[in-house]
Formats: C-alpha cells, structure tokens, sequence
C-alpha cells in the first residue's frame, strides 16, 4: 500500500505483513520498565508479559484518543509476535501502536517494542469489535475511522483465522484455572493463555528461545470449564523447529499457538 512499506514473513506457511510506521495519522508511544513480575528465571522478557504491556498500550491509547466504544468492547482474535530479542529485568522499553488496516468489524493494531539494548519487537494483532452483552462483531463506526482512519491509509485486511485443529489422539494434560486468571469481563484473560504457552514450551523444548510466535484466540474459557492443554513438536513449513499448542475444552479450541524457536546454541534459524 502507498505510504505503508512493509515486510513479510511466512508464520505457519501464512504471510504474515509488519506494516511500517505511517508518515500520517495517528501513532501513541509509551515508555514502561520491565520489572521482576514481568521476567522468567534467565530475566527476560515473558511472552505472558509481552501479551500484557500489548493489552494496556492499546488500552491506553484509545483512552488518550477519547475513543467512544459505545456498547462494544475490543476483543483480541490473532496475534503474530517477531521476537528480535527480548529485554531484561529492569531494561526501560518503548512502545509505539498504530491501526494498519481495518475490516467492516475489526481492526489490525501495529505494535513495536524497543528495548535500551537493542532488542525490538514487532507484533501485529487483529482486534475485533463486539456487542459487549452478546458477543456480536460491531461495524466499525465514523468515531473510529476519524481517529485511526488515515494511519491505516485504506489498507484493508482479513479477519480469518489460520492454525489448524490438534491431531485426532493427541495426548493432553488437564490445565487448572485460579480466580485471578478472570478479568472484568468474566473470561480468562488473553495474557493469561501465555502462561500455558509457555510451560508447554518449558516442557517440550528446553533451552529453546521463542523468536516467533502467532496466537489464535477462538473461544471464551469461562468459569466451570475443564480445561485442556495439548502441544506437538514439529517442523514449521520454512523447515525450522516449532511447537504447536491448543487449549481445548470438550471438542472446542479455545486458544492455539505456534512457537518457532532457537537453535540450542541460542541461534536464531534461518
């Protein structure tokens, strides 16, 4: 698109686009430190963290933006992380946001992360607009094509979903839910899936460090659910290492990821 110069990137044989910075249009920034909740044991940046400061960057930027949501609320549907680096404990990072693209009922979120020693990371995430008492996707109204329509500079973009269903007879492990993985609107909340993602990861790949990573949220968890939680090792289509996980209740996918990893040397593929 004019005015968007891009890079691409195949996460789970699917381009994956990085739009760059619009020279027009609306761009939030925000600077935070990370502190020692938000680190694993070698005091590094967590995914479940990362998945935090993205919540509350566009949190803080439709509120700077007095943006009306009316009945709706935006509810996060796929995420796709590159992870050129990750910042540690105590490191000042900052983050820039801008909408860079839309659809008749959501919205694609550009979000780049920089760390004092170099570390950046580029996520893009689609965020979908929906009746906060049914659950209906929302058109997007003129409030918010006035606020981030020349950011996204007519760009539009697909709201489908990519990963594919855990193989039949995959083996599984019960996931328990605390009371402080609810939010305010009664679900688990989207960072709190990482936590899983990441023990998985724990598990199944030690000493592996995540350098991409794609999210797809498909369903609520709710109180009351039995939750499941399923992984494969396997080779992504660009022939590197990967684990794929699923967060399964019943017959449902509730949450799947795929993580591609380092070499053990710490080498990124490729």
């Amino acid at each position: 698109m004019p005015g968007h110069p891009h890079r691409s990137r195949d996460h789970d044989a699917v381009s994956v686009e990085f739009v760059a910075a619009p020279e027009r249009g609306r761009v939030y920034s925000s600077r935070r430190r990370v502190h020692l909740g938000d680190v694993d044991g070698s005091a590094r940046l967590r995914l479940e963290a990362l998945a935090r400061y993205l919540q509350d960057v566009a949190t803080d930027d439709a509120d700077d933006a007095q943006l009306s949501e009316h009945n709706g609320v935006w509810v996060v549907r796929r995420v796709d992380v590159e992870l050129g680096g990750r910042p540690w404990y105590h490191d000042r990072v900052e983050l820039a946001t801008f909408c860079s693209g839309s659809g008749p009922r959501w919205a694609e979120r550009r979000t780049t992360l920089r760390g004092a020693r170099g570390d950046v990371i580029e996520v893009v995430a689609l965020w979908v607009f929906v009746d906060r008492l049914h659950g209906r996707p929302l058109p997007l109204d003129d409030d918010f094509l006035a606020i981030y329509g020349e950011a996204a500079g007519g760009r539009k973009v697909r709201g489908r979903l990519r990963h594919d269903r855990p193989p039949p007879g995959i083996e599984s492990r019960p996931w328990s839910l605390r009371e402080s993985d609810f939010d305010v609107l009664d679900h688990v909340n989207n960072a709190r899936y990482l936590e899983a993602v990441e023990d998985e990861l724990a598990a199944r790949l030690p000493e592996r460090i995540p350098v991409r990573v794609s999210i797809e949220y498909r369903g609520a968890v709710e109180r009351g659910d039995a939750v499941e939680l399923a992984g494969e090792v396997r080779v992504a289509a660009t022939g590197e290492p990967q684990l794929a996980v699923w967060m399964i209740v019943g017959a449902d996918v509730r949450m799947s990821a795929r993580i591609t990893v380092s070499a053990p040397d710490g080498r990124r593929p490729g």
